[in-house]
């Protein structure tokens, strides 16, 4: 649905708002640069209304123009996404927390933030070796579980353009990097609801992940550890834990 239809669609709204912040997430989806007439294409809305959105998101500090003319997140977004993250990771704690107290290992929300996965909350496991992911850690999304999870209900079409952005680089022997291949795999993960890393970030670490179901944001949670510890029962196990903690935490944020 285009930023002009949504604003129709919506009683007692108030349109500039909801153009200008669908702007924004268009921006985002994108890589968080692009320029006017790409904006009008993706949004719907008129060049006029575009250059005026704008105009007026730069002067706030939302926005900035590159030298090439287009257009880049500004840092004003840094203090919103600073205090976002913060909710995001206190309402998901506690189900964090049931995800470690049920199957012993690492559990991580992570979100699609531009074309990377930041890592918003974690809840360690209570093993003396265990996973561990800094909150805040910006990763590519191809050679993780959260990324492919949530790369897995996007339109492939966008898969591919965030894809081409950011290349598939190798960090093991086990990353994927054929583009063929990943979308295999991202056909699995949106066949089965659940997507796994085996050591395609790090070495000796498995992970299982499922995106959360209508969340306001494109989140994922997953669950983490040593490849000895993360066997196929426990697997088997945590997907269906995941996928219901995931609901219940995608109500909370809602």
């Amino acid at each position: 649905m285009t930023a002009a239809n949504t604003s129709r669609g919506r009683s007692g709204s108030v349109q500039s708002i909801e153009r200008a912040f669908g702007l924004l997430e268009t921006m985002a989806d994108h890589g968080g640069m692009m320029g006017l007439s790409q904006l009008a294409t993706e949004s719907g809305l008129p060049l006029p209304t575009i250059h005026r959105l704008v105009r007026t998101l730069v002067d706030l500090g939302y926005l900035h123009q590159e030298p090439s003319r287009q257009y880049v997140l500004g840092p004003k977004l840094i203090k919103l996404g600073e205090s976002s993250a913060r909710m995001l990771s206190s309402q998901a704690r506690p189900h964090l927390t049931r995800l470690v107290d049920e199957l012993g290992e690492s559990a991580n929300m992570a979100m699609l933030d531009g074309d990377r996965i930041v890592y918003v909350a974690q809840v360690p496991s209570r093993h003396s070796m265990r996973m561990f992911t800094e909150v805040g850690r910006r990763v590519l999304p191809h050679c993780t579980a959260v990324g492919k999870a949530i790369l897995a209900g996007m339109p492939p079409d966008k898969v591919r353009d965030l894809l081409q952005r950011t290349g598939m680089p190798g960090y093991t022997d086990h990353t994927i990097t054929d583009p063929a291949e990943f979308a295999r795999q991202l056909e699995h993960a949106a066949r089965t609801g659940y997507a796994m890393d085996e050591g395609e970030q790090e070495l000796g670490v498995r992970c299982v992940a499922v995106a959360l179901p209508e969340a306001p944001a494109r989140l994922a949670i997953s669950i983490s550890g040593p490849v000895g510890r993360m066997t196929e029962d426990l697997v088997d196990r945590a997907v269906p834990l995941l996928t219901t903690v995931g609901r219940a935490l995608s109500d909370d944020l809602r």
